[in-house]
């Protein structure tokens, strides 16, 4: 049971915190009709704002949306101005541009081309909008002009700055001078830079909007023209010089059986300055085609080239049938010398045949194949006069009044060995000739080893044929000492030619033993020549002498004999010795040689012969019959060959 203090305690706690939650309940109470007072408030004043609110709405919205249509309004005009503005614009089109397109484009292209714009720009208007109108008629006519007037200012650009190339920039861009160690590469500026740009404005403009192409019909009559002279003045160049000085070339190199220096000089520099321009052709039109490209359209670039080149090409094909043409009469006189001038050209050609087709490449068949056409012409005329040389060789003819009285080379065979050396400059050239000619199946896809080897079968056969001819001419000598000195000589002279150059190594291709062959038939006319001093010498012999013990006294007969011997060979002596010191052996090694065993053979019988007659009294008179001592004999032999003596 809970003690009745501690109960009352409780209950008054409990009361005392019910009366504290009452007063809380009545101050939430309060706070609950305060905030309802103030959300009745709230709620009133947002009514009122609301119904504020669709006032200022109902009246603002008529007025936004007439603002809107005022702005749409105000657009619409503007744009209808500005078009007005336009349209306008175009029916002062002609009036504003009269004066620009009256002074043309002379040196305001862009000004000139943003003229021709606005006109192109009213013909399309009007052709769109108003086609029958007569400003369309109009400004159509200013386009036109100023399309016109841009042509020839096209024509008037390349016509005025489009010059031939100077020949001494095309020598150094083909790498004419020689002496020059490392050849420089030397571009060809045809048009300055600011020159060209306007034109390939133009032209670009030409395409695009002035749907003409004449225009590239005007560039390759004005470029074909200036390439044409600049290899004329290249040509004329070399013409100046042969004037006043005697140029010489490696690519030609001494070409001709001289006959007078100053025609060689003039057909040397008359053939290189072919060469060069040849070779300025390709060289040109590379540099043709590559101005091309910048002002002409890819698709019209290569029949443009092949136009603009043919001119220049033609002339050079003329001049190369001419050559040809002037082989084959040399040929027909017997000139074989002359036809000898195709050999350079014929070279440069194979040797500038790729360049030549990599540059033509594109055009039309017959412009690649013009200038290779003479490379078949020229071997063909070529090979043609070097079996004719060689038969002419064999068939000269032997007249009498052509033969060397002094028994010297012959004019035969110093030509026919100077045109075999010249040959050796030329060999690929040459071989190249014989082996075009071939029908054999080798021969149709020869080497240079074929070549090289029909070319020693070739000077062989020439030599084969001169030395029949000389055999023949000896014969029209009478003396056969003289007949065999004329044949020693000539030998002589074609093997040291043939040792001095590349002949012997030449010829050894197909023949080894072609200079044993001749020291043999040297040796066989020293020998034959020789012979000629037995009438002299067999006065010398023991024969008929008699035979005689010292202090016999000899018969009337047998002095006689003695007196003969002696007057022999002093008779014979003299007479070889004035005959053949009038002969002539011109290689002096050799002229030595044969004096020499001569004076021994001669000075050692006639040495003996004194010696067996020292001690006979044969004469009263032994002066008249001993007039020479062994040592003038010697002395009278040295001056054989010699006509100063």
């Amino acid at each position: 049971m809970i003690p009745t203090e501690d109960a009352s305690a409780r209950k008054r706690e409990i009361e005392d915190k019910l009366k504290q939650e009452q007063e809380t309940l009545s101050f939430i109470r309060e706070s609950l009709e305060k905030s309802d007072q103030l959300t009745k408030g709230m709620v009133s004043i947002l009514s009122s704002f609301e119904s504020r609110l669709m006032q200022l709405e109902n009246s603002i919205i008529p007025v936004h949306k007439q603002t809107e249509n005022l702005q749409r309004l105000q657009e619409n005009v503007d744009q209808t101005l500005s078009c007005l503005d336009h349209v306008i614009s175009y029916y002062h089109v002609a009036k504003d541009t009269d004066k620009i397109i009256r002074e043309g484009p002379a040196g305001r292209l862009d000004e000139y081309l943003a003229c021709i714009a606005k006109i192109q720009k009213a013909v399309e208007y009007f052709q769109d909008n108003n086609p029958d109108s007569p400003e369309l008629n109009t400004v159509k006519a200013r386009f036109e002009r100023g399309k016109e007037l841009l042509e020839a200012e096209f024509r008037s650009l390349l016509t005025r700055y489009s010059k031939p190339v100077p020949p001494i920039l095309i020598l150094d861009a083909i790498g004419g001078d020689e002496d020059m160690e490392v050849q420089e590469d030397v571009t060809l500026e045809h048009l300055p830079e600011a020159v060209l740009q306007d034109i390939i404005c133009i032209s670009a403009w030409l395409l695009e909007y002035g749907r003409n192409q004449d225009f590239m019909n005007v560039y390759f009559q004005v470029r074909s023209s200036q390439l044409d002279r600049s290899i004329k003045g290249l040509k004329e160049h070399f013409r100046k010089n042969s004037a006043t000085s005697a140029l010489h070339s490696p690519a030609t190199g001494s070409l001709w059986v001289s006959d007078g220096a100053g025609k060689d000089d003039v057909v040397d520099i008359e053939i290189d300055s072919y060469i060069h321009c040849i070779s300025a052709f390709v060289k040109l039109a590379q540099s043709e085609y590559a101005l091309l490209t910048e002002i002409i359209p890819e698709n019209h670039q290569k029949m443009i080239f092949d136009s603009l080149i043919q001119e220049a090409l033609d002339n050079l094909m003329l001049e190369g049938d001419n050559i040809v043409s002037a082989a084959r009469r040399a040929i027909m006189r017997h000139d074989y010398s002359a036809v000898l001038t195709i050999f350079p050209i014929l070279r440069h050609l194979k040797q500038t045949k790729p360049d030549f087709d990599a540059t033509l490449q594109g055009t039309a068949a017959s412009t690649k194949n013009k200038l290779p056409a003479l490379i078949p012409s020229m071997e063909s005329i070529g090979a043609k006069a070097l079996e004719e040389f060689a038969d002419s060789i064999k068939n000269d003819p032997d007249k009498e009044y052509n033969m060397p009285k002094d028994g010297t080379v012959h004019e035969l065979t110093s030509n026919a060995i100077l045109f075999l050396q010249q040959l050796l400059d030329f060999q690929e050239t040459a071989g190249a000739m014989l082996a075009s000619q071939e029908s054999s199946s080798s021969a149709s896809s020869y080497s240079s080893e074929f070549s090289r080897k029909l070319l020693s079968t070739y000077i062989y056969k020439v030599l084969g044929n001169l030395q029949l001819n000389l055999s023949n001419k000896a014969k029209v000598y009478e003396d056969p000492a003289l007949r065999a000195v004329f044949l020693h000589n000539n030998y002589n002279y074609i093997l040291k030619s043939l040792e001095k150059s590349e002949l012997i190594q030449l010829v050894a291709v197909t023949h080894k033993k072609v200079e044993g062959s001749y020291r043999e038939l040297i040796e066989q006319e020293i020998q034959n020549y020789q012979r000629s001093w037995l009438r002299v010498t067999e006065h010398l012999t023991e024969r008929n002498i008699p035979a005689f013990q010292p202090g016999t006294k000899l018969k009337d007969k047998e002095r006689q004999i003695i007196k003969d011997k002696f007057k022999g060979f002093n008779d014979g002596l003299e007479e070889l010795c004035k005959i053949q010191q009038g002969w002539a052996v011109p290689d002096k090694e050799q002229r030595d040689a044969i004096r020499q065993a001569q004076k021994r053979v001669v000075s050692e019988a006639y040495r003996a012969f004194l010696q067996r007659c020292a001690n006979i009294s044969f004469t009263k008179n032994p002066e008249k019959y001993h007039r020479y001592s062994a040592e003038q004999v010697e002395e009278m032999i040295d001056k054989l060959f010699d006509t100063s003596a």
